[in-house]
């Protein structure tokens, strides 16, 4: 049995959380370590979020398949990916109806957490403005690539190198776009809360979104392009449970290489 859905909604809850606290704290940090050097700021600030996120799919993956982003969870239920032991359609609306709340506050509650660990006030709007065709742009291409490097690993056998890779790919995005890769709904509504460099206006979230959600779409069509299938019966998009690991989870073991 895998686990129940408040068990997995807890780890997307405290996943989403711990990832802003990472990418806030850490420009925070940065901006304080390194006053007036934006570009040394950046690269600080993507080290320590690749880094971050890396660790926190290996810790939560197991549990919830360590979405910690709504356009992820939409793909996943768009995709309609069984469960291998029960065949049952593994996200269901139910599930994004659960995971998309949790995550979204979760985030909020990770940039609270972020301002509170610097001495700043609990929450203060950013003033950061971010908006712009060329942002936007940025925000496409970089979510478009999340997914297709997030199914394309769980249909080929391979989440396992799911930390690693979306980690790299993250801190890779943040330099070749123009909007350093938000990338996540969840977590561009959180940096509205914090007046720093991670920060993003109020006013410009809704076209970041927006444009997220266009990427995603992109996306999705892509992974059911590139590699088809009627009922995918691959691991969770960045599921890490191996052998042990996983029985102790009560769930099926998992291959660690994908079929030739």
């Amino acid at each position: 049995m895998r686990p129940n859905l408040a068990r997995r909604a807890l780890a997307e809850f405290l996943g989403t959380g711990l990832l802003v606290a990472v990418v806030v704290g850490s420009g925070i940090m940065a901006q304080r370590l390194s006053p007036g050097e934006t570009g040394l700021q950046l690269l600080e600030n993507s080290t320590a979020t690749a880094l971050g996120l890396g660790a926190l799919i290996l810790m939560l993956g197991p549990v919830s398949g360590a979405h910690f982003n709504p356009v992820v969870t939409l793909a996943d239920y768009a995709l309609g990916r069984r469960d291998r032991a029960t065949g049952a359609t593994s996200v269901t609306p139910g599930t994004v109806l659960v995971f998309l709340p949790a995550q979204i506050a979760g985030g909020i509650l990770g940039a609270v957490l972020a301002n509170l660990m610097f001495a700043l006030p609990a929450a203060t709007a950013s003033t950061r403005t971010r908006t712009g065709a060329h942002l936007w742009l940025g925000e496409v291409v970089a979510t478009a690539g999340l997914i297709l490097l997030i199914f394309s690993l769980g249909r080929t056998g391979r989440g396992h190198y799911g930390p690693a890779a979306v980690g790299a790919y993250i801190g890779a995005a943040y330099w070749f776009t123009s909007s350093t890769s938000f990338a996540n709904p969840a977590v561009t509504i959180a940096r509205a809360f914090t007046d720093t460099f991670a920060g993003i206006a109020p006013a410009s979230i809704l076209g970041f979104v927006l444009a997220q959600l266009i990427g995603a779409a992109i996306g999705t069509v892509l992974i059911v392009a590139l590699y088809p299938a009627a009922h995918p019966e691959a691991p969770a998009p960045l599921d890490v449970n191996t052998g042990q690991d996983a029985a102790a989870l009560g769930a099926e073991p998992r291959l660690r290489t994908a079929k030739p």
